[in-house]
């Protein structure tokens, strides 16, 4: 429903948040909700942005939010993203008109190190492999595609946040050696997670079982998985990907799998989304994948889109979640 009255606050909010969100912010009484498809054009986008009386906040999924959106959101006060990642809003344009940048915290924390652990176990025990066996009535042929455990292994977890962590103490409960690379974590924090902390990737790599990444993508972390790092891991060794896509070369991962110079890989995420149906790499036995969706559960949805609406309403009522917001020094 729309109006024009300028007491009301106009929030556009994307349509894969479930109806519990609009009611939450609807029963503050002055909030004007509008839904809008996350698979939205730019352009559609910023034209529905421009014809709304208002834009105070938006809640947004995969939809890009950069200067033009800015541009077209009038009375912006507030973004929030249902889920952690944000490169595709351009932080620093919100951060020079004092806009806050807010993520969902903790929500899909526990989804993504579980999706995590689960590609590990679908590597390891050759899963689809197996599978393959039974219902092709290969059954004689299973000595040959024996699994192996995931106890003993050494994981090397690339970024100790809030999904790091909890991916961690996933692995530690199957009793597995767990390495940290996070130059942002002091070394004693990552020691009494029962885990042991370490300054030189390169070695890590090379010492891993399994290496999985939970790190933001960012100019730093952009590449950061590519030939020369690709050539320092076991060949018998696994990736898993579930931060963001360009973080791995995908070329250079390609090539490594053809030559055998890596076992397998887990990748929900790619450098383009989504990837092309042609992509080579979907063309390996040795590599699984899912469309993004690690953090992206039943449960998950609900608890993203009700914590989104949370951080507009604390934005709307002058007491803003900082915890929750990227750019904080907009608060100050």
């Amino acid at each position: 429903m729309a109006t024009n009255s300028t007491n009301m606050k106009h929030v556009f909010v994307v349509d894969t948040t479930s109806p519990s969100v609009a009611a939450m912010l609807e029963a503050k009484g002055d909030v004007v909700v509008h839904r809008f498809s996350n698979f939205v054009t730019p352009s559609d986008f910023n034209r529905a942005l421009a014809a709304a009386p208002q834009v105070n906040a938006a809640i947004l999924g995969a939809t890009p939010f950069g200067v033009a959106e800015i541009a077209s959101a009038k009375g912006l006060q507030v973004v929030a993203r249902v889920g952690v990642g944000y490169d595709a809003v351009d932080v620093p344009a919100l951060t020079r008109i004092k806009v806050p940048l807010m993520t969902t915290g903790i929500a899909n924390s526990p989804s993504v190190a579980e999706q995590a652990v689960f590609f590990m176990m679908q590597l390891s025990k050759r899963a689809a492999e197996l599978d393959a066996l039974v219902k092709e009535g290969r059954w004689a042929q299973r000595m040959q595609a024996l699994p192996i455990d995931l106890l003993g292994k050494t994981v090397l977890i690339v970024g100790f946040g809030r999904i790091g962590t909890r991916t961690a103490k996933r692995c530690l409960a199957m009793e597995m050696n767990v390495v940290v690379y996070d130059p942002y974590v002091k070394a004693q924090a990552i020691r009494e997670a029962g885990c042991e902390p370490t300054d030189d990737l390169d070695a890590a790599i090379a010492r891993a079982d399994i290496l999985t990444l939970h790190c933001p993508r960012t100019p730093e972390t952009v590449g950061m998985i590519g030939t020369k790092r690709l050539a320092r891991m076991k060949p018998t060794a696994f990736l898993v990907n579930t931060a963001r896509g360009g973080i791995v070369d995908e070329a250079a991962l390609h090539a490594a799998l053809v030559a055998g110079k890596l076992a397998g890989a887990g990748l929900d995420v790619f450098e383009r989304e989504p990837p092309p149906a042609d992509h080579p790499l979907f063309k390996l036995a040795s590599v699984i994948t899912a469309p993004h969706v690690a953090g992206v559960t039943r449960e998950s949805v609900e608890r993203m889109g009700q914590q989104a609406a949370r951080n507009v309403l604390s934005v709307f009522d002058g007491a803003p979640i900082r915890d929750n917001v990227i750019n904080p020094q907009v608060l100050d």
